[in-house]
């Protein structure tokens, strides 16, 4: 087999009320694998905000499409190397690795495709579903907001709900604690509760929050601190009681090797999106395994379920009940849980009503 063209372009995708007092939309850049045995792989990612969405595009376009086209894209590790080592001027981090990401993606459903079966079987599947949290709870939103979307994200079975934490535009380390406790009471002592910092607070701040919050029976406190700053990720988790998680802004094997070794984090929230695509997902799941470290990913629930359906340490899916519907077929979501896909390859496509309203002429 091989790859007679890729085709690449962007969805800028409009988000719905309340979520849109965050960011108005966010953009998808779409990679189109086309063989000459007719099978057609797609692979994305997704900018939040759009930020960088043109930028993605154009490493695409410029420094991968053409290593590429006239290769076997069965051989995704060869390929994913190839990626990788083309430009040792530009470290594998922010732009290049969104792109690589959507690249591998792409190749993993034609193999997927060209074997009649869906990844999660090609992997050696454990069960044929995962638990999901919802996720949102914006600084934007009121606190009516966030118990709305709790309760709808309870209404599907979930039991697992994220809102988040930081200063601007809120005042204070007292009025997150506030809002934290009043969610806590209009949801009740029986579902878990989430919260995301988002990169905001210094550690001080992060200590004197959690341990502010740690009575309302928090789940996980993600990303308390820049990306950058493992080391203080890691005083984080060794200062307060809550379980940390992060890693939605980190790259491939080698920066959550990092995030092992110094200890910073119970949960790591690799984003398939970003950290090298399924290629690099199944090593990351894999590291943190031999470390009884739990695997949550950071969004593209539809992509990751096929991962965390073949590892022991799944933990949770991210699932966002304040979302834009963009697939031919949506996820199952029921009893709170994501059923994987049975389609062959990752089994997702863009619906067409999606593809006529969003896609950047």
């Amino acid at each position: 087999m091989k790859i007679l063209s890729i085709e690449v372009s962007t969805l800028d995708v409009a988000t719905p009320p309340p979520r849109n007092t965050y960011y108005p939309h966010n953009s998808y850049v779409v990679v189109r694998i086309k063989t000459d045995e007719g099978i057609e792989g797609l692979g994305y990612t997704m900018l939040v905000g759009g930020n960088g969405a043109s930028a993605v595009r154009a490493y695409l376009q410029d420094s991968l499409v053409p290593l590429l086209v006239g290769e076997d894209p069965i051989q995704i590790g060869r390929l994913w190397h190839k990626m990788y080592d083309a430009d040792r001027g530009i470290r594998k981090k922010g732009i290049p690795m969104y792109a690589v990401s959507a690249v591998d993606i792409a190749l993993w459903d034609v193999l997927g495709k060209s074997l009649q079966r869906p990844l999660w079987q090609l992997w050696g599947g454990m069960t044929d579903r995962i638990p999901v949290y919802g996720g949102g709870g914006f600084l934007s939103y009121s606190v009516d907001d966030i118990v709305k979307e709790a309760e709808a994200t309870f209404a599907i079975g979930a039991r697992h709900y994220k809102m988040k934490i930081g200063l601007a535009p809120l005042p204070d380390i007292m009025e997150n604690v506030k809002r934290v406790a009043a969610v806590r009471k209009a949801i009740g002592d029986g579902p878990k509760l989430l919260v995301d910092a988002n990169q905001r607070l210094d550690v001080h701040t992060n200590v004197r929050l959690a341990n502010a919050i740690e009575q309302y029976d928090i789940f996980w406190y993600e990303e308390p601190v820049y990306a950058d700053n493992i080391g203080q990720c890691a005083e984080v988790a060794r200062r307060i009681n809550i379980p940390v998680a992060t890693g939605e802004n980190e790259y491939t094997r080698y920066g959550f090797r990092d995030l092992v070794e110094q200890r910073a984090a119970s949960i790591l929230n690799p984003d398939i999106m970003r950290c090298g695509g399924f290629s690099e997902l199944l090593k990351i799941c894999h590291l943190a395994a031999a470390y009884d470290i739990g695997i949550s990913p950071h969004l593209a629930p539809e992509l990751a379920v096929h991962v965390l359906a073949t590892i022991p340490n799944a933990v949770l899916l991210e699932w966002s009940i304040t979302r834009t519907k963009v697939w031919r077929e949506d996820p199952v979501v029921e009893n709170g849980h994501m059923r994987v896909p049975n389609r062959p390859g990752h089994g997702m496509e863009f619906s067409e009503e999606a593809l006529a309203r969003y896609l950047v002429k």
